[in-house]
Formats: C-alpha cells, structure tokens, sequence
C-alpha cells in the first residue's frame, strides 16, 4: 500500500505502523489511548501516523523493556518540545534519569534470588520466619489477623 503524505510528512496506516515497528494494533490503539502517540485522521477518518511514530514507539518499548512504567515513559515524552520525537541526546538524558531505578531494581532482584536459593533448601515459606514472605516480621507485631492486601 502506497504511504500518504499529509503536510509534506510520509504518513502510514496503523497496520503499516504495526508490521514495521513489530507491535500489535491492539497496543497501538492503547498507545494512542494513553496520549504516548498521535495519530491524524483521513477523509475516511482512518488513523494515519507520521512516520517518526515509528521512534515513538520503539523509545515506548525499549524504556519498557527496562521496567520503565508507562506513566514515566509519557511524562518523558511530554518533557520534549511540541511532542517532538525523541532523539540520541533526548535518549542518553532520559535513560540517565532512569539508570538509578534500574540499578536499584537489579539489586532487590538480585537479593530475592539469593533468598530464594535458601528457601528452594527449606521449602518451607513460613509466615512468622520466612525472609521471602514475611521480611523482618514486618508485620508481627502489630497482632493477628491480615494487615495488608496480597499482591
């Protein structure tokens, strides 16, 4: 299918979008949703995205690939001038932001599987000595009975 143009801008198809940057419609209609990518209508009020919507959406998916939730991966793409695409320099800025996140969040996985070769050895997922589920017996001392929700 021929790519359109609209105000001198290559524009493509949400199904053109999907094969080429290799996530489902379904995800993009939500992208859209979510306010991360903008698409334009035709006369026949079919979705058209430019084509650096393509950027947008692996920028999407690399930040979520590393844990990155998407409402900081708006709040990111808000940060650019006009909603511009984000470029090399934009990336380097942003993942910095994020590095401390990351290296935190591999620490705390790095420690849970630690403490899950202990409990592979016991098996006995205890809630008043298991460090697994009852870290530090957080909630021990405040009395019987459920004191938060299961995750």
């Amino acid at each position: 299918m021929p790519q359109l143009e609209s105000a001198g801008h290559v524009m493509l198809t949400v199904g053109e979008l999907s094969t080429r940057s290799g996530v489902s419609i379904s995800a993009l209609h939500f992208y859209e949703r979510e306010g991360l990518i903008a698409s334009e209508r035709d006369d026949r009020n079919h979705r058209r995205f430019r084509r650096d919507a393509l950027r947008r959406v692996t920028f999407i998916r690399v930040a979520q690939r590393v844990g990155i939730p998407l409402a900081e991966i708006r709040e990111a793409l808000e940060s650019l001038p006009a909603g511009r695409t984000p470029t090399k320099a934009d990336w380097a800025r942003l993942s910095r932001h994020w590095r401390a996140a990351l290296d935190a969040r591999i620490t705390d996985l790095e420690h849970l599987r630690n403490d899950l070769d202990g409990c592979i050895g016991c098996g006995c997922l205890s809630l008043r000595t298991c460090r697994l589920r009852n870290p530090d017996d957080t909630l021990g001392a405040t009395g019987a009975g459920p004191r938060r929700w299961e995750e």
